[in-house]
C-alpha cells in the first residue's frame, strides 16, 4: 500500500529524531532474506539498542538532510535497511554478526564520528569490544591477582588439613667415631706392638678431635 504524504512525514520525523541522537549509521541490502530472519534481526537490534528500519532512499535522504549523516546520501540508493545507534559500535556489530549467518544481508556503507565507512570500515568497527565486553575484560584483569592468591591460600589450607610433611633436617656434621670403632681400628696395632705404659696420674688421655 503506497504511503501518503502524512505517513512519509511521520517516517522522516521519526528517523530524523533517531539520527539526532545517533553516533553510527550502517546501511545494508536485505533483498531475499526471509521474513522470519528479518524478525530475528529486528529482535536482536532491539536488544542491543539499535534502531533498525527499511527505508526508501528518498525518505532516508530527507531524514538525513541537515544532520551529521548527510554525507551518506550518495550511498542511499534503493531500498536499504538502516541500523542507527547512539552506541558507536552497536549498529555495526548487530548487522555484521547477522551477515555472518545470512549472506543475503550485504553491508554497503556506514558513517561513524563524521567519517564515511566502506564495508571494511564497518567490519572493523564491529570487531571493537562494546562497553559491556570492555568492562568484563577489565574485571577479569582486576580479579586475576585475587584468583591467584586464592589458589595459593587454598593449596596451603589443603596441605595443612592433610598434614604437612616434616621439614627435612639440615645435614649433620660428621661426629667423632664411636669408641667401639676406635677400639676395633686400634686392635691390630695393639697385637703387633707391645702395650704402652699406663699414663701417669694427672696426665690427660689423647682423644679423637671432632670434625669441625
Amino acid at each position: 500500500m503506497p504511503l501518503n504524504v502524512q505517513d512519509k512525514k511521520a517516517i522522516v520525523a521519526d528517523v530524523g529524531a533517531q539520527l539526532a541522537g545517533a553516533q553510527t549509521v550502517v546501511l545494508a541490502e536485505y533483498r531475499g532474506i526471509p521474513v522470519e530472519q528479518l524478525t530475528k534481526l529486528r529482535a536482536s537490534a532491539r536488544d542491543q539498542g539499535v534502531y533498525l528500519r527499511v527505508l526508501k532512499s528518498t525518505l532516508a535522504r530527507r531524514a538525513a538532510q541537515g544532520t551529521r549523516f548527510e554525507p551518506l546520501a550518495d550511498s542511499m540508493v534503493g531500498p536499504l535497511i538502516y541500523g542507527i545507534s547512539a552506541d558507536p559500535i552497536a549498529s555495526a556489530k548487530v548487522l555484521q554478526n547477522f551477515a555472518k549467518t545470512q549472506d543475503k544481508l550485504v553491508i554497503t556503507a556506514g558513517l561513524y564520528n563524521g567519517k564515511l565507512l566502506d564495508v571494511a570500515g564497518v567490519k572493523a568497527l564491529a570487531t571493537i569490544p562494546n562497553r559491556d565486553e570492555l568492562l568484563s575484560q577489565l574485571l577479569g584483569v582486576m580479579l586475576a591477582p585475587v584468583s591467584a592468591m586464592a589458589r595459593v591460600l587454598g593449596a596451603v589450607a589443603a596441605q595443612k588439613s592433610a598434614g604437612a610433611p616434616a621439614p627435612v633436617a639440615a645435614p649433620v656434621v660428621e661426629a667423632a667415631a664411636p669408641a667401639e670403632v676406635v677400639a676395633e681400628a686400634a686392635a691390630p696395632e695393639a697385637a703387633a706392638e707391645p702395650a704402652a705404659a699406663a699414663p701417669e696420674a694427672g696426665t690427660e688421655t689423647p682423644q679423637t678431635p671432632a670434625a669441625e
